[in-house]
């Protein structure tokens, strides 16, 4: 605030020394903060002493006070035995100093002084308990405290559930019967309706902005129970059953708001999303539906192809290799006479090695790939290179035909003799001084399983 510098007058007293305090004049004290409050010292350290009870097992005292543990006043000589943290555990039992709620008492009862308190909010007509909780819900909810706004809506809604008395009424109470008389049933009826609908809109905007969107549907239905013609209902329904994917439902909603309302804005914009989402659906739909029907066509086209060139396949798994984008499969994948090719992998059963070959043309011969795969790197002993080995592919009965390294793998599978087993073509790689040793052991083993 700005000072200001104002002149004496005149007949002021020049001998007054304005640095000394003025004299005590006679007259009435003026009132102390205990004053103001009907409260004298006494009484509020008696007030103190309820809160913090003297311990029975507390440390004796001195009466002289200059020393530590001299006698305090009563409030605060029983204050003193407790420490910071069991001091704040008090206080929090009070109302007045909680920062949790606590609806127990000292003695792990009752808390009757925050029953008290949460009793006030009741004291009304059902109609006025509701109104008093809807408006704090509709405060958070103007803050986009959305769980602590629909917590306010759900008071508001239990408040109308009540008995239509006030929370104080006991029997014999004049006054409050007098109260009750005086009510208008029609008139609480309508208020309780108008509470009851709003608070089930806004509740539903509070579980909609939570993504509830069930509860939401519920409180909409509810509302619409008491009034057909709430708009907001209608677009909140419809809201939770767009983001539900539910477009039938969206769309039955929107519909209805719009005959109640056809200029309504929120309900235009909802119906452009739900058209929008629908045709995003169609298209996915649409193109699923044509890469099946590819999907079919290219798998017939290739069944054309093997039968065609008389190539055996078999499955022998539901849960063929992983062989990642490696497949059994036409150079044009709708073009039965294009090339065919397949995944292939070499075998070398005399060192536990393989090779992997992830697409072998029908046109082309086992030497065209053994002339870049070789040497091996782990073939320390260079036995094999592709003048030295021999080729062996398995048949249907579980013999072994020789597969000639210049001969084309289509004249090899054709001669129906051998097959692809799980879309893989194997083909078993031995040194040639070793074949015939690999080849009479490989009979063994088949004799004996058979």
């Amino acid at each position: 605030m700005a000072s200001r510098v104002q002149e004496l007058p005149d007949d002021f007293d020049d001998k007054i020394d304005l640095n000394k305090a003025p004299a005590e004049t006679h007259g009435p004290a003026p009132p102390s903060a205990a004053g103001d409050s009907g409260l004298s010292f006494d009484k509020m350290m008696e007030a103190a002493a309820k809160h913090f009870p003297a311990k029975k097992d507390a440390a004796p005292t001195s009466d002289d006070p200059s020393q530590p543990g001299a006698q305090l006043p009563p409030g605060m000589e029983t204050a003193r035995q407790y420490t910071a943290d069991e001091m704040w555990q008090m206080l929090n039992k009070s109302p007045l100093f909680m920062t949790e709620l606590d609806e127990t008492g000292e003695d792990g009862g009752e808390n009757v002084a925050l029953e008290a308190i949460k009793a006030l909010a009741y004291e009304g007509t059902r109609a006025e308990n509701a109104a008093s909780f809807r408006e704090q819900g509709n405060e958070n909810a103007r803050l986009k405290r959305w769980k602590d706004a629909r917590e306010f809506y759900d008071r508001a809604l239990g408040a109308l559930k009540l008995p239509q008395k006030r929370a104080d009424a006991v029997e014999g109470d004049e006054d409050v019967e007098h109260d009750l008389v005086e009510l208008d049933p029609e008139e609480e009826a309508r208020k309780e309706k108008e509470h009851e609908e709003a608070s089930l809109v806004n509740r539903a905007l509070c579980n909609l902005e939570l993504k509830n969107y069930g509860s939401c549907n519920r409180d909409c239905a509810a509302a619409l129970k008491l009034n057909p013609l709430n708009v907001k209902a209608y677009y909140r329904s419809g809201m939770a059953n767009f983001h539900l994917d539910k477009l039938p439902a969206a769309s039955w909603s929107c519909d209805l708001g719009l005959k109640t309302d056809p200029t309504n804005k929120s309900l235009l914009i909802l119906q452009e999303k739900i058209a929008k989402r629908r045709a995003q659906i169609e298209k996915a739909e649409r193109e699923h539906r044509e890469r099946e029907e590819k999907a079919r066509k290219e798998k017939e086209t290739l069944a054309l192809a093997l039968k065609g060139r008389n190539i055996a396949t078999r499955s022998t798994t539901t849960a063929p290799p992983q062989l990642e984008d490696a497949a059994v499969q036409l150079e044009n994948l709708m073009d039965a006479a294009s090339t065919l090719s397949f995944p292939c992998l070499l075998l070398y059963p005399l060192h536990n090695q393989t090779d992997f070959i992830k697409s072998f043309a029908e046109d082309e011969s086992v030497g065209q790939h053994l002339e870049y795969i070789f040497p091996l790197p782990w073939d320390e002993d260079e036995q094999y290179l592709p003048e030295n080995v021999e080729c062996y592919i398995e048949t249907t009965t579980g013999g072994l035909v020789k597969a000639g390294k210049k001969m084309a793998l289509l004249r090899i599978l054709n001669t129906g003799k051998v097959e692809i087993v799980d879309s893989l073509l194997r083909i078993n790689v031995v040194p040639k001084n070793r074949a015939q040793e690999w080849v009479d052991n490989f009979k063994k083993i088949k004799a004996a399983a058979k």
